[in-house]
């Protein structure tokens, strides 16, 4: 019997597109020929995952999972919202999603993770999955946030099913105060994350880059106006607090109220909770955000489809 190595199992991965455990087989059934083995996955129906690897998949749901003090959020996605509709494939998205809340935040745990009920990994079920419902799927990014002390509260914007939808938030709360109303607190500013979509959670954690390219415009854009140096320099520090305040969480004006900052609103809320309240973070995903769609008119998609 053949040596079958992890290399020699990776590169028929590479090459196949079906999953770990899979290949093993092949390669084991073929005495490690590499070629063999490609066609016995073929003639499995293993390796036809393979064809539809390279297809851009920007559709599908977010999954969002949290319980106490902790949660995961989840962005799988496909290539037509008809599988996103699909009851499999919601229960596979929820499924990952559970999974996730012990890989912090770890896409690579996450995908070697075994996913419920199976002996496969999430990146091999995954795999056998594309074989069978026919798309490419991706498990494309994971996120995970947690407190010692107070709750992490989720939301989904138009939810398809509990759980799953195309935006998904969760905001941390740190608190000794009432938990039930820290998190009445929490799906509010939950609400607004999902609303105004906020770069950062406060000035300090503003991506520096993000600031420079802002500065350097409204630099640009001041010096039109042939004001003298220094009173640009001051038309350039307003605006910077004008842009912090619409894209920096805190800073926002809460949508709920549509009066008060989100941090004034946080404050407020303290009487009632008991204790004081501190914003710890926040994560929101949109679906399919950074992928570059392919475009294709209905005609072409028909021809497409019906050439299988």
């Amino acid at each position: 019997m053949a040596d079958i190595t992890a290399g020699m199992v990776k590169e028929l991965r590479e090459k196949s597109g079906a999953g770990m455990m899979d290949c093993k087989t092949a390669l084991t059934e073929t005495g490690g020929d590499m070629d063999a083995a490609v066609d016995w996955l073929r003639t499995k129906g293993l390796a036809k995952a393979a064809k539809k690897a390279g297809r851009v998949a920007a559709e599908g749901l977010v999954g969002v999972v949290a319980e106490g003090n902790s949660g995961a959020l989840v962005e799988v996605n496909s290539e037509t919202d008809f599988v996103a509709r699909n009851e499999n494939f919601q229960k596979m998205v929820t499924a990952i999603a559970e999974t996730a809340k012990e890989a912090g935040g770890d896409i690579d745990k996450l995908l070697a993770a075994t996913y419920p009920g199976s002996s496969k990994s999430v990146q091999d079920y995954v795999t056998e999955a594309i074989g069978t419902i026919g798309e490419n799927m991706t498990v494309r990014r994971t996120a995970a946030i947690s407190v010692d002390n107070g709750v992490v509260v989720p939301y989904v914007h138009n939810q398809v099913v509990p759980g799953l939808g195309k935006i998904g938030v969760l905001v941390a709360l740190e608190s000794t105060g009432d938990k039930d109303k820290l998190a009445e607190l929490g799906k509010q500013i939950a609400m607004h994350v999902a609303a105004t979509s906020p770069l950062a959670l406060s000035p300090d954690d503003l991506d520096a880059d993000i600031v420079e390219r802002e500065r350097a415009v409204l630099i640009a854009e001041a010096k039109e106006s042939g004001k003298p140096d220094n009173i640009i320099e001051k038309m350039i520090e307003g605006r910077i607090r004008k842009f912090y305040q619409e894209v920096v969480l805190l800073a926002q004006t809460f949508v709920i109220d549509g009066e008060n900052t989100v941090e004034q609103a946080v404050k407020k809320a303290e009487g009632d909770i008991g204790a004081p309240v501190t914003v710890v973070g926040f994560v929101r995903y949109t679906l399919g955000e950074g992928i570059e769609k392919e475009e294709a008119d209905f005609a072409a998609e028909v021809a497409a489809a019906a050439k299988g």
